[in-house]
């Protein structure tokens, strides 16, 4: 089946569709004991993403259990900045740990030199997800957006509040400009590969977008996704791509409108009567179920999942959550979920 009569990228070109695609972020992963198992074998986090073999049997677990109709590439958004130079390590229970990129001269150890060989792994498992999926399955590619990614080089892990990045970016916008700009060039390299190799779409993570003010928020935000989505159009013109700022609120619509893509996933807290009204004649939405109803399963999940589909299901729509499924989330409620999304 070719890409462009896919129901996922169907309905990234505009189209309204009698049943909506879906799939989920996270779908791949700890709530599953099939990947737990896999997870057991590979030894560390970054062992499985660097593992073509195992990583294409994680990222297909989901699509055999429940047939999404989309496969999300099974990697990591830092492994850009592990594949630059910077220090990585993920440890039990604290998540991330790098050493930090706080200046303009810290920025001098980082390369694009090194990126594809580290990352080449990751081009292997896109190949081979390409070639056994399922005929009618979407594969997506993706990466973290510039922004959320230097979030965690900046601060060296994850963070609630965000003030060691802020500062820099707030305090010497050119300084920070010119690891964004890093960023802008490196994820257009690593994303042309993924797509070299067979994913259909990709899709860009902006998870702290919501932590910026508004005007920080168009530039370390829109317009790098913007130069990003131009770019990688120049090399494979008609991609489509999904952007996921999380967290923005009427900021949304803006992104919409500015950062040249072709879906914008949105988290719980929208509207879905303003998302229909303000963003479906821009964009296709994805979204936005929270995912601890999904943990929670039953009438209030499936009452709410038929709102969403109601709602939304009108114009260019993909069934997506508002964030990631959490590891405590029951496999049975997915399967309960995915019957409800294929009618």
């Amino acid at each position: 089946m070719r890409s462009e009569e896919k129901l996922l990228v169907r309905a990234l070109n505009g189209e309204t569709l009698s049943r909506p695609p879906f799939w989920m972020m996270r779908q791949a992963g700890r709530y599953l004991p099939e990947y737990r198992a896999t997870r057991q074998d590979a030894g560390s986090f970054l062992d499985l993403c660097y593992n073509p073999e195992l990583a294409t049997k994680v990222t297909l677990q989901p699509i055999e259990r429940f047939g999404m109709d989309a496969a999300i590439l099974f990697a990591d958004i830092l492994l850009i900045p592990d594949g630059m130079g910077q220090t990585l390590d993920y440890r039990e229970g604290e998540g991330p740990i790098l050493e930090p990129v706080r200046s303009v001269a810290d920025l001098s150890a980082l390369s694009l030199d090194g990126l594809h060989t580290r990352v080449a792994p990751v081009y292997e498992t896109v190949a081979r997800l390409a070639a056994e999926l399922p005929k009618e399955v979407t594969l997506i590619g993706f990466a973290g957006a510039p922004w959320t990614v230097a979030t965690y080089m900046v601060e060296g892990r994850g963070s609630r509040d965000h003030a060691i990045v802020k500062q820099w970016a707030y305090g010497d916008p050119d300084g920070f400009g010119q690891l964004i700009d890093l960023l802008v060039t490196a994820t257009v390299e690593y994303l042309d590969k993924q797509v070299e190799a067979g994913a259909e779409v990709v899709q860009l993570f902006d998870t702290w977008a919501g932590a910026l003010s508004e005007t920080a928020f168009q530039r370390w935000c829109i317009d790098p996704v913007r130069r990003i989505a131009g770019a990688l159009r120049q090399k494979h013109p008609g991609l489509p791509i999904i952007g996921f700022p999380r967290g923005v609120g009427a900021g949304y619509r803006t992104f919409a409108r500015q950062a040249g893509v072709n879906g914008v996933s949105l988290d719980w807290t929208v509207p879905l009567d303003w998302a229909r009204d303000e963003l479906q004649g821009e964009v296709t939405v994805q979204g936005n179920l929270d995912p601890r109803l999904l943990v929670v399963g039953g009438p209030a999940m499936e009452s709410e999942a038929r709102r969403i589909l109601e709602t939304l299901g009108q114009g260019p729509f993909i069934f997506n959550l508002g964030h990631g499924i959490v590891p405590e989330t029951p496999p049975e409620n997915v399967g309960r979920l995915a019957e409800i999304l294929r009618g």
